[in-house]
């Protein structure tokens, strides 16, 4: 399946999964990319055109809205009721993977 259709099928790209976290509050572009490199120890950045673009997606999704008019040409977002759903049900599904993995490779550490 192409990776435009993980929305539809409710996975979330780490992308995806960073901003609508971010968007927990209701938060601008800018603060969103703060938000998440502060988050993450700057570990994960993203760049502000691949922000939109999952913004737009997120928003099409129903995932995000926008709030109000923008102030200083500053769009203000949050998550909807059905985005804090999808990231409830991706981080339970995160969770489980990591424990597989954990388990596999407890399993071949003590193999070894």
């Amino acid at each position: 399946m192409a990776r435009n259709d993980t929305l539809e099928t409710g996975e979330l790209t780490d992308t995806s999964f960073y901003i609508l976290l971010s968007l927990v509050e209701a938060r601008h572009g800018y603060l969103i990319m703060k938000n998440i490199e502060e988050l993450t120890n700057n570990e994960f950045t993203i760049g502000p055109a691949s922000m939109y673009t999952t913004i737009k997606k997120l928003l099409s999704a129903g995932m995000i809205e926008q709030l109000g008019e923008e102030v200083d040409k500053r769009k203000t977002y949050i998550a909807t009721e059905k985005g804090l759903e999808l990231l409830n049900k991706n981080i339970t599904r995160r969770e489980m993977m990591i424990e597989h993995a954990k388990k596999i490779l407890l399993k071949k550490e003590a193999s070894t």
